[in-house]
C-alpha cells in the first residue's frame, strides 16, 4: 500500500491556529481503494481534511484517524461540449482553474480564494461573489460518497438523493466526498465598476442595478468599520473591451507584502479605518479593470495571512440574512461589534438564491451573507470574549429570520444550532443509519450530534461560581455584568482569571484567592464576603 501513514501522535490545526487538534494517526491516500483500506483497517474515529481551511476545528477530532484528501487531485473525466468536469475531491480550484482556463471554460461556484479543495468546499456549501448563483451545491452534477461501512455509493440529486443533499454541506459527518461532478461556465471577460453609497440605499441599488441586469457576473458590498453607515460596492459585469490584465489566471506569489501591511496598518494604527476608506481605497478603485473570470476567481489565500499568529490572528465569521432585512441585521450587528471593541477589518457583503434541497442549509430564502473578517488576540480570555458575542450575534441572525455559517468556532449553543438548523435532525437520523458507531467525527460534530453526548461528563456544581461557568446563558449574562462594571480592568481579562479558577477542585474561598492574587491592588477586596444568613 503506497498510502503514507505517520503513526505517531499528531497534531492537526486550522489556518488561524487556535484549535490545534491531537489526533492518532494521519493517512494520505491517492486512490479511492485506499479510502476504503483506511477506513477499513482502522476501528476507531474518522475524520477528513482537506486545505484546512475552516476555523474551528471541522476537520479533526481528538484521537480519530484523520484522512488528509489532498494527495486525491485529479481530473477523472472532462467533457467541454457538456461543460462539465469529474474530478477527485482533493484538487484545488486553483489547479482545476489551470486544466480549464485552455479550454475558456471556467467554474460555475467557487469560493473567492482559489486555494480550498473541492471536497472541503462541498462539504461545507461554500458560495462565492457571484450573482444569479447560490451554494456550491447548485452546480453540482453528481458526487461520490465512501461510507462508514466501506461501501461507495453514486448520490446526485434523483439518485440516493439523501446522500447527495445529507453529504454536501454535511461537514465530513456522512462519509468521505471521493469524487465530483460540476457544471461549468464561459470565461467571460469582465469589467469593474464601484460606488460608494450610504447603506441605507444599498438594496435598491443592488436590486435594479446589480442583481436585475443579468450582466453582474460578481458582486460584492464592502462595508466600513466601525459605524458600517457607509458600503462600497463593486461589480463586475461582461464585456466585451480588451482586458487590462495581461495574466488569464492570478500568478503564484511568494510574499504579500503590501497587502499584509495594508492589513497590519488597518487594525493596529490610529485611524486604521479613516485612511482605508478615505485613502486607500479611492486609490485602488480609481482605476478601469478588466479581467478574465478565471483571474478575479483565482485569488490567493496568502494575501490575507498575517505577519505572526503569535500574538493575534484573523479570523472569519458570516450570517446569512433574508435580503429584506438587510438594515436591520446591519444596525444590531454593529451595535454588538461596537460594545465588544470587536477588531473587525470587513464586511463583505454577498448575495445568494436559496437552496431548498440542502438538509443543512443556510440559504432557505434569498439572502445576503456578511462576511465578518476580525482580528482577534490568541489568549484564552480573548477566545472567550469572541464565544460571547459571537452568541449574541447569532441569536440576532436566528431573530431575524436568518442563520450563521458553519465552517468557523463551534460558539452557538445547541439550541442556537438548532433553530438556524431545522432540518438538522432530519441529518442527524441520515448520519444515525450510515454511520451508527459515530466514526465519522470531528469538532463541530462533537459538539452537536447528539449521540456525542451520551457519555459527556456532568459538570461540577459544587460552588456558586461553578454554577454560573456550567450553564452559557449565566456564562454569558455575568460577562455581560462586567462589561457594564469594569473600566480599571479588561472584563475579558477578570473573566478568564474566575474561569481559569473555577477549573480547579479548589472551594469557594480558594477560587476567591486565587482572583485576589490575579488582580490590580487597586481592585482587591480585604476579604471572602460571607453569605447572608
Amino acid at each position: 500500500m503506497d498510502t503514507a501513514v505517520r503513526t505517531a501522535s499528531h497534531i492537526v490545526n486550522e489556518v488561524t491556529g487556535l484549535y490545534p487538534v491531537p489526533v492518532f494517526s494521519v493517512v494520505t491516500p491517492r486512490t479511492i481503494a485506499e479510502v476504503q483500506e483506511a477506513v477499513r483497517r482502522s476501528t476507531g474515529p474518522l475524520s477528513v481534511g482537506g486545505g484546512r481551511f475552516s476555523m474551528g476545528g471541522q476537520t479533526a477530532s481528538p484521537g480519530c484517524l484523520q484522512i488528509d484528501m489532498r494527495q486525491m487531485n485529479q481530473v477523472i473525466h472532462f467533457s467541454p461540449l457538456e461543460k462539465t468536469v469529474r474530478v477527485q475531491t482533493g484538487i484545488r480550484w486553483c489547479d482545476l482553474q489551470r486544466f480549464l482556463d485552455p479550454h475558456d471554460l471556467s467554474v460555475s461556484i467557487m469560493q473567492t480564494y482559489a486555494n480550498f479543495t473541492v471536497g472541503g468546499s462541498l462539504s461545507v456549501n461554500v458560495h462565492g461573489r457571484y450573482i444569479g448563483q447560490g451554494p456550491l451545491i447548485l452546480s453540482v452534477r453528481a458526487i461520490k460518497v465512501l461510507l462508514a461501512s466501506g461501501e461507495c455509493v453514486e448520490a446526485t440529486p434523483q439518485q440516493n438523493a439523501e446522500i447527495f443533499f445529507g453529504a454536501i454541506g454535511g461537514y465530513g459527518g456522512l462519509g468521505v466526498i471521493v469524487e465530483a461532478e460540476l457544471a461549468l461556465a464561459p470565461n467571460d471577460r469582465v469589467e469593474r465598476t464601484n460606488l460608494k453609497l450610504p447603506t441605507s440605499e444599498y438594496l435598491e441599488f443592488f436590486k435594479q442595478k446589480v442583481r436585475d441586469t443579468g450582466e453582474a457576473v460578481f458582486h460584492n458590498g464592502d462595508l466600513y468599520p466601525p459605524h458600517f453607515s457607509k458600503v462600497r460596492a463593486v461589480t463586475w459585469s461582461r464585456t466585451t473591451r480588451g482586458v487590462t490584465e495581461p495574466n488569464r489566471l492570478q500568478p503564484i506569489r511568494k510574499h504579500y507584502l503590501l497587502e499584509k501591511y495594508f492589513f497590519w496598518a488597518f487594525t493596529e494604527t490610529p485611524l486604521g479605518t479613516w485612511r482605508r476608506e478615505y485613502l486607500v481605497d479611492p486609490l485602488l478603485f480609481r482605476s478601469r479593470k478588466v479581467h478574465w473570470r478565471n483571474y478575479e476567481a483565482g485569488y490567493d489565500v496568502a494575501e490575507l495571512e498575517p505577519y505572526s499568529r503569535k500574538h493575534s490572528t484573523y479570523v472569519l465569521q458570516e450570517y446569512f440574512i433574508p435580503i429584506a432585512r438587510l438594515e436591520d441585521f446591519v444596525e444590531q450587528a454593529g451595535e454588538v461589534l461596537r460594545r465588544y471593541r470587536v477588531n473587525v477589518v470587513n464586511i463583505s457583503i454577498r448575495h445568494a438564491l436559496p437552496d431548498s434541497g440542502s438538509l443543512l442549509a443556510w440559504a432557505r430564502e434569498e439572502v445576503f451573507a456578511f462576511v465578518l473578517y476580525y482580528k482577534q488576540r490568541t489568549r484564552e480570555s480573548a477566545k472567550t470574549r469572541v464565544a460571547v458575542w459571537t452568541r449574541e450575534l447569532v441569536q440576532k441572525a436566528i431573530d431575524l429570520g436568518g442563520t450563521y455559517y458553519l465552517p468557523y468556532q463551534a460558539h452557538a449553543t445547541c439550541e442556537q444550532f438548532l433553530q438556524a438548523y431545522p432540518r438538522a435532525n432530519e441529518y442527524f437520523a441520515i448520519k444515525k443509519r450510515l454511520d451508527p458507531q459515530f466514526r465519522f467525527r470531528n469538532v463541530l460534530w462533537d459538539t452537536y450530534y447528539p449521540d456525542a453526548h451520551k457519555h459527556t461528563p456532568v459538570a461540577d456544581e459544587s460552588s456558586e461560581f461553578r454554577q454560573v461557568f456550567s450553564r452559557l446563558r449565566w456564562h454569558d449574562a455575568f460577562y455581560l455584568f462586567l462589561q457594564n462594571i469594569f473600566h480599571l480592568f479588561p472584563e475579558d481579562r477578570f473573566h478568564g482569571l474566575i474561569k481559569e479558577a473555577t477549573a480547579t477542585r479548589d472551594s469557594d474561598e480558594a477560587i476567591y484567592r486565587h482572583i485576589q492574587e490575579g488582580l490590580p491592588d487597586i481592585m482587591r477586596c480585604p476579604r471572602w464576603p460571607s453569605k447572608r444568613r
